[in-house]
């Protein structure tokens, strides 16, 4: 059984990198791109893929050092993680189909991607939907010890390596269940195979390192490169959701934060916890569709 029917699956070789994509849906539409988060894969979109590949082309790709894409070597400065190295990786992408810009839908540490998307190649972006964050920078600088309590993993993630790796792989899956159970208040919304899949890819080293390497270079690069922006906003409209039963309800004022960072917000809470876009495919995708031809 396949989680995305009629899609093609490949390794796609960009100009600096070799990213794993899930494409489909229908040729002529406009062109989504759905970028998934941590420690996950592409194959969280496939319910949301489902219901919009009648009024899309769907490009949904694994992040670098993530899933199936290429695990390039990390330096002193984390960059190769940075989200401005993963944000010029959908760029390309966005190129190698031909299209000049596109709709851009992300979840989690790919909603980060989109940020800096936005910001580095903006005429790539028509509109954003992102799902459950608010601002890196923000949530470092105002989440205190709520944060700390519930994005446990941050903290952790960011240790000089090899600790953080070597604890993970002591038991990565059990790590991961245990990472995800919290955030889904002990729920299960994952359908098997694509659980699968995100427990096959954290069973190697390089994923577990890579991942680390995304979560240092966000407590690190990633906030210099948002402090050398000068205030600059994402101008393209945006569009925020989040858990009602995540930690983005109780710690953020999500659309507050963002409109510190974005021209043109609009957003609310939905049903669920941080993994929403499983607990409710449908209705997630409907509120894809509905913003983003809205936009046009």
């Amino acid at each position: 059984m396949s989680l995305f029917p009629g899609f093609t699956e490949e390794r796609i070789a960009l100009p600096e990198i070799t990213l794993f994509v899930r494409h489909g849906g229908t040729q002529g539409k406009p062109p989504l791109v759905l970028l998934h988060g941590y420690p996950q894969t592409s194959a969280m979109w496939h319910g949301v893929a489902a219901d919009l590949a009648s009024d899309f082309h769907l490009i949904i790709p694994d992040l670098r050092g993530y899933g199936r894409s290429d695990k390039p070597p990390s330096t002193d400065d984390h960059f190769p993680y940075s989200k401005r190295a993963m944000a010029g990786d959908i760029a390309a992408l966005i190129d190698h189909f031909g299209y000049e810009s596109a709709h851009i839908g992300a979840h989690d540490r790919g909603a980060r991607v989109a940020h800096r998307l936005g910001l580095d190649h903006p005429a790539r972006v028509r509109d954003i939907v992102m799902l459950d964050i608010a601002p890196t920078r923000e949530m470092y600088a105002t989440g205190g010890d709520a944060l700390a309590r519930a994005y446990w993993h941050w903290y952790f993630l960011i240790q000089p390596a090899p600790l953080p790796e070597m604890l993970i792989e002591g038991n990565p899956r059990e790590f991961w269940r245990l990472k995800c159970g919290i955030q889904t208040k002990g729920g299960d919304p994952f359908h098997p195979e694509a659980k699968e899949e995100y427990l096959t890819a954290f069973d190697d080293p390089a994923t577990i390192h890579a991942m680390c390497e995304d979560y240092r270079a966000a407590a690190t690069i990633d906030i210099a490169h948002d402090d050398a922006d000068g205030g600059a906003k994402l101008e393209m409209p945006l569009h925020v959701l989040w858990g009602d039963r995540g930690t983005i309800e109780v710690v953020f004022d999500a659309l507050a934060l963002w409109r510190l960072r974005a021209s043109n917000v609009t957003g609310h809470a939905m049903p669920g916890t941080h993994y929403f876009a499983e607990e409710h495919p449908v209705e997630v995708a409907a509120e894809l569709r509905a913003f983003f031809l809205r936009q046009g």
